[in-house]
């Protein structure tokens, strides 16, 4: 029988994913073991690999490339020569991975429209319903055990749940029935216009703007039904971002600790460096990262982590880099950063953020971070609040390098012009106390300006 090609669980935690593109053609032989499509997860792209081989077929209601949809959705077929596609793939949706155990069946009566006898049969042969189509089901009050299916073997499809409740229900999306009810549109109306329609907001305004004004007396002396704003769909990743963000505002005991450091040797550094002519050159962060893996080493506590009722600290120091992206913030890992000289981790970081930046990077860069480093200072930020990456217990924040005006001596009052940077740190303060966070930002801000401690370490 065909093979169907679904939407997979890439993680645990994972419920919906985005079918980025097909790598096979509609029609082509595929083997076993090659890649069919590619799906976003959690930030990143991963292709997925045939389990089967056979010949690709994708129904025309499959969902198209960009399109997010649940764990399980049918997304094609793998055929042998000579099997076609089942009838029900016109209606294909979510899919059970496996079929649960508890998915309702009639069971055969003297009373059953199905047209099975009310004698003993196999259980495989009683009437089924798709998981898709019990779902409609119950959204729209329909009794499916009443239904006859017209998928393989008596099975009721989405089609013949909506046929049933299209001369009794009005179908309405719930954004278009609350827009009804502030308007004044009468739903049962545009459902007697339409009755195999699903009633969308375009059609409540649109009924909203044909009807005379003594319909709906306050929206008469409203110019515009639309409100001027634009409406952004939130993306899987947004999604992600939102959730991630959430949990650690709710979670952790956040405080943010901020000092300003003298970075003139520090970009001094950086520019004798530039100057040398060896690529790649090192980035502020680059030099930040470098000089922080020095410090969680003489800090542990602030490189550490819950498990459970434990705090495990981290012998080894893997530092997030937070990187923009067109599709949202994502923060890929330099591992085992306090063994590597300047010059790997600037190739490192370059590559991971080209991959992050072009859709490539792996779920396996983006794991196992013990500390995060976040840079705004290239927009003219000088202070601000990070939130903290969790599991982890801190990140550190990067503000813009200005030249001020500073006093460099107190005793003569001599000033000078000196590149000044801010620091912020924010810190879970369930896992390590002000004190010695106030020490690590300390000495993270004693490295920045004498940072030959640091390299001759």
């Amino acid at each position: 029988m065909p093979f169907e090609v679904v939407m997979p669980r890439l993680g645990w935690d994972m419920e919906r994913g985005v079918l980025i593109e097909w790598c096979k053609k509609d029609g082509e032989h595929v083997e076993a073991g090659e890649t069919l499509f590619v799906v976003e997860s959690d930030k990143a792209n991963q292709e997925v690999e045939a389990l089967e081989s056979g010949i690709l077929s994708i129904p025309p209601v499959s969902p198209a490339p960009g399109t997010e949809v649940p764990v399980g959705t049918l997304l094609g077929y793998l055929l042998r020569p000579g099997e076609s596609v089942p009838r029900e793939a016109s209606a294909a949706g979510p899919v059970p991975m496996p079929t649960p155990p508890d998915v309702p069946s009639a069971p055969g009566s003297a009373g059953d429209r199905s047209g099975i006898a009310p004698t003993s049969q196999p259980k495989a042969e009683k009437p089924t319903i798709s998981p898709r189509a019990l779902r409609v089901a119950n959204e729209l009050g329909v009794d499916w055990t009443s239904l006859k299916g017209s998928g393989r073997s008596g099975r009721i499809a989405e089609r013949d749940v909506r046929q049933a409740a299209a001369p009794t229900v009005a179908r309405i999306s719930p954004l278009a029935r609350r827009l009804a009810e502030e308007l004044g549109v009468d739903v049962g109306r545009l459902a007697a216009q339409a009755p195999a329609k699903r009633i969308m907001r375009a059609d409540v305004e649109a009924a909203a703007r044909e009807a005379p004004a003594g319909d709906h007396g306050e929206i008469a002396a409203t110019p515009a039904v639309t409100p001027p704003v634009t409406q952004v769909p939130l993306t899987q990743m947004r999604r992600l971002i939102a959730e991630r963000m959430a949990a650690s505002a709710h979670t952790v005991a956040a405080v943010t600790l901020t000092t300003e450091a003298d970075a003139t040797e520090f970009v001094r550094l950086r520019k004798q460096v530039k100057e040398d002519g060896s690529q790649p050159v090192p980035s502020y962060s680059d030099l930040l990262a470098k000089l922080t893996a020095q410090v969680l080493l003489e800090h542990p506590m602030v490189n550490a982590r819950f498990d459970g009722d434990t705090i495990v600290q981290s012998a080894t120091v893997n530092i997030g880099i937070a990187v923009e992206t067109d599709r949202g913030l994502m923060v890929p890992v330099l591992r085992d950063v306090q063994t590597k000289s300047l010059r790997q981790i600037a190739r490192e970081s370059a590559a991971l953020i080209e991959k992050a930046r072009t859709g490539r990077i792996s779920p396996d860069d983006l794991h196992g971070g013990t500390f995060t480093i976040t840079n705004l200072g290239m927009h003219e930020i000088d202070a601000f609040t990070p939130i903290i990456n969790l599991p982890e217990c801190a990140i550190l924040g990067i503000g813009r390098i200005v030249p001020k005006q500073v006093v460099v001596d107190a005793e003569t009052e001599r000033v000078a012009i000196r590149h000044m940077m801010f620091l912020s740190l924010t810190f879970d303060h369930r896992l390590v106390d002000g004190a010695p966070a106030a020490r690590f930002l300390q000495r993270i801000k004693q490295y920045v300006e004498k940072p030959y401690l640091w390299l001759v370490v």
